[in-house]
């Protein structure tokens, strides 16, 4: 489900190297690319690998249109050779990288790209533009599961977000274990489970709260959410109850002081027979705001803006740089930019217990291995062909192994070190 063709997120920069490239000879010197960030977002302990199995799909079908070669080469992006080019274009090289779900610390090479230098070169705004954006959903979504201890999540965040980004949004969340989404799309798309409840419009429309009510539950049954709070809280239960019953599956409160309104609530429903029927609370929540509602009887947390924006971390700072040069390392020296050459293989070490200890990364070489030491990186294209992806639920299941792996003070919200320390030592 795409409105943009993925081969027009080509950044004009790629194909002015690739014009070049190409007339120089050089376009076809085998080359490795490596993702990885450089540092994680402040206040964060670890980063969380997600997008990789829809940048694979578009890798796939990545694909310059003879329309958008016409336009290319009318606007003097490209020459006629680049034009023709463009026009063949599949990627035939080869992408490894850390499986999705799979934590990552500063300088884990997440995403490793081989091939040709124009090949590789022309995807890096697309991989970019992926991996950055869900791997940083991802990560804040896993940092309110945390939060959330157990209890169940809902992604709404659809209206917070650009339409295609929204749908990428809701897969990253549910893959960090948000229960559900609302975004119909990603319903549809990759099987996620939806949820979601009349809006204030909807009593507004009715001549009273409890006509809206009524009409809701005639629809959909006993079995549904009812907002309560488009007056009174207090009196929106009470109607809420006196329509549905004490069957009522649940209410939804999105505003107000949710920490004291949600005791009051829960009161008020079992004062009225309701003691089954749940509580969801909702209104710009973030990790923190759902951490500061641990002890409230809350049953599920709707969590949209904070989610979608990465809740403050927009972005992974993932970064997308040639390491390999028909086998020789090359690097870049600039200040606070540097690189360290060469393809990398990381493994992460751990306790017989099964806690994570260490990432230790090897540049052109192979990691001395040792008995709980697990390598990170797997293939997911060669020779230009996917070869088969875990499932998002197996992924999500993944992703929960590896939190569960790391030292409890690297779930902490507060500002630390990175959950595992990074070693990167010379090839062996």
């Amino acid at each position: 489900m795409s409105i943009h063709r993925p081969a027009l997120l080509t950044d004009h920069y790629e194909l002015t190297m690739v014009s070049a490239a190409l007339k120089d000879g050089t376009a076809d010197r085998r080359c490795v690319f490596e993702v990885f960030s450089r540092r994680l977002p402040s206040g964060r302990r670890y980063g969380v690998v997600a997008g990789t199995a829809r940048l694979i799909e578009l890798i796939r079908d990545f694909r310059f249109e003879p329309s958008e070669v016409e336009f290319l080469l009318r606007t003097g992006v490209v020459d006629e050779t680049a034009a023709a080019w463009l026009t063949d274009y599949r990627f035939t090289g080869d992408i490894d990288g850390y499986a999705e779900g799979e934590l990552f610390f500063p300088g884990s090479p997440i995403l490793t790209v081989s091939g040709g230098f124009a090949e590789c070169v022309v995807l890096e705004t697309l991989v970019l533009s992926v991996l950055n954006h869900d791997s940083a959903v991802a990560a804040a979504a896993a940092r309110m599961v945390t939060a959330a201890r157990g209890r169940a999540l809902i992604e709404m965040g659809s209206r917070r977000a650009h339409e295609e980004a929204a749908v990428a949004a809701a897969r990253a969340a549910y893959l960090a274990g948000f229960r559900f989404t609302s975004n119909l799309a990603a319903g549809a798309l990759y099987g996620i489970p939806t949820a979601g409840t009349a809006a204030h419009a909807f009593t507004l429309l009715h001549d009273d709260e409890r006509a809206a009510f009524a009409s809701q539950v005639a629809t959909l049954g006993k079995d549904t959410t009812l907002l309560v709070d488009t007056y009174d809280i207090s009196q929106g239960i009470r109607n809420a109850i006196a329509v549905a019953g004490p069957e009522l599956r649940a209410v939804r409160i999105d505003s107000g002081d949710l920490a004291v309104i949600a005791q009051q609530s829960r009161e008020l429903l079992d004062s009225l027979g309701a003691t089954e029927t749940k509580i969801i609370v909702s209104g710009d929540l973030d990790e923190y705001a759902i951490a500061a509602l641990a002890a409230e009887p809350v049953d599920m947390y709707g969590a949209g803006t904070a989610v979608v924006t990465g809740s403050g971390a927009p972005t992974a700072g993932l970064v997308y740089k040639l390491v390999e040069v028909e086998g020789r390392p090359v690097v870049k020296r600039s200040e606070h930019k540097a690189t360290i050459g060469g393809r990398k293989v990381a493994v992460r070490r751990h306790k017989p217990t099964g806690t994570a200890t260490e990432e230790i990364i090897v540049p052109q070489g192979v990691p001395d291995r040792q008995p709980n030491d697990r390598l990170l990186q797997r293939s997911f294209v060669v020779a230009g062909e996917p070869v088969p992806l875990p499932t998002l639920d197996e992924s999500r299941e993944h992703l929960r192994e590896c939190l569960i792996s790391i030292p409890w003070e690297g779930l902490k919200l507060s500002t630390g070190d990175p959950a595992v320390p990074v070693t990167v030592v010379p090839a062996g």
